[in-house]
């Protein structure tokens, strides 16, 4: 037992190296997201994003020979949860940084936390312009709300030749009311007109009323700028009046349950996404191939592939930081330049947001089927003015 206990101390010794004082500690990261609520799916596909990412990090032996452990919290699509979930993964859990993985009214509420505990926060999907704004420590890995009302305004007047647009958006959506508010400066600016801007809650259920305006008023397009549980329930409503004309969107149609839940009654319409999972990429199709094969045949929507960018790059500015403090991995950040994501080129501007294409998608029998890409602009964000005149009647939450 002697001789068996002598040579456990021995081997032990032999292990602890003369001179080796690297940290050997695991690098703790948050994740908070919705992923339970109205829109869970947002939450559930950028955690299994980002988990994806930190498990392949893990598996070739960690950054510095120390793994990454992620520390996961439910917002429930909640601002205010938010906020509370981020004061503990920074004060009790002592994360070193924070993938943000829900819309852009948590990542608001729960920025000034993250920044005044100087903890980078990174956001996949937020693209509401006030998110960085609130301080140096935030970052984003998409493009902006600005660009994205842009984009589909130019795809809706030059590509569909629409002249006239009806808007209906979620007044109480941060995330709306700036794609209300930039698509339709766009499309004005480029000679369309809006014919009329009705608005609903999330949580609303009947829509017949808001859709009679807009029958009425007869535009060739519809921009529905809203979160995908909604719209399927709008565009269902919508057919059922006799509405025909293209429904248009943005990134938050984007997940498998709008299928589910509205049919075909999302056929023929459009939306701005992030990245397209059918773009024969050979960089993409590689994620798309791993991710179906680590989460079960699903298929990685542009939440997942954003929040798994949105890892990588922060794992990359570690790495080259040489530390986790706060301040230098802050700078680290603010440097990364001409990173290589699944979905584009990440480089951080001198807000720390990152200047990407969009691209243009076609949804049609369960698919959605690449249009074109529509590149970034040196535009300046307008002033923002009233989306709507007046809130809606209702007033439900789910």
């Amino acid at each position: 037992m002697a001789c068996v206990v002598l040579q456990l101390i021995v081997v032990s010794c032999a292990r602890q190296q003369p001179g080796d004082t690297r940290d050997r500690s695991t690098i703790k990261i948050g994740y908070f997201g919705d992923l339970t609520g109205p829109t869970f799916n947002f939450g559930q596909s950028a955690k299994n994003g980002a988990l994806m990412a930190a498990e392949e990090i893990n598996q070739a032996g960690g950054i510095n020979g120390r793994k990454i452990d992620i520390v996961i919290e439910d917002d429930q699509g909640s601002p205010e949860l938010a906020a509370t979930v981020v004061n503990k993964l920074t004060r009790q859990d002592k994360v070193i940084a924070l993938i943000a993985g829900g819309a852009s009214g948590s990542s608001l509420a729960a920025g000034p936390i993250a920044q005044s505990a100087r903890v980078p926060m990174i956001s996949p999907s937020s693209t509401n312009p006030a998110v960085t704004q609130i301080g140096d420590y935030i970052f984003r890995a998409c493009f902006l709300d600005p660009f994205q009302g842009e984009v589909m305004a130019k795809f809706s007047y030059s590509s569909l030749q629409a002249k006239t647009a009806a808007i209906m958006l979620d007044f109480n959506s941060p995330y709306s009311r700036d794609l209300t508010v930039f698509f339709e400066l766009s499309f004005t600016k480029l000679g369309g007109r809006v014919v009329t801007k009705q608005s609903y809650t999330q949580g609303d259920s009947d829509f017949k009323g808001q859709l009679s305006s807009i029958s009425a008023a007869g535009p060739d397009v519809i921009y529905l700028p809203g979160y995908y549980g909604d719209i399927a329930m709008i565009a269902k409503q919508a057919r059922q009046l006799g509405i025909t004309q293209p429904l248009l969107g943005g990134d938050g149609w984007d997940a498998p349950e709008l299928w589910q839940l509205a049919g075909d009654s999302i056929n023929g319409s459009y939306i701005s996404n992030h990245y397209s999972a059918d773009d024969p990429s050979p960089a993409i199709q590689t994620f798309v191939h791993d991710y179906k094969l680590h989460w079960g045949n699903l298929t990685p929507d542009a939440h997942a592939a954003l929040a798994y960018d949105a890892m990588r790059f922060l794992l990359e500015a570690i790495e080259r930081a040489g530390t986790t403090e706060g301040d230098k991995l802050r700078e680290a950040l603010a440097q990364t330049r001409n990173f290589s994501g699944v979905t584009g080129i990440i480089s951080m501007d001198s807000q720390r947001n990152a200047v990407k294409s969009a691209v243009i998608l076609k949804l049609q029998d369960g698919r959605y089927i690449y249009q074109e890409t529509i590149q970034p602009e040196a535009v300046a964000a307008p002033a923002k003015p009233s989306p709507s005149p007046s809130p809606p009647k209702s007033r439900k939450k789910k």
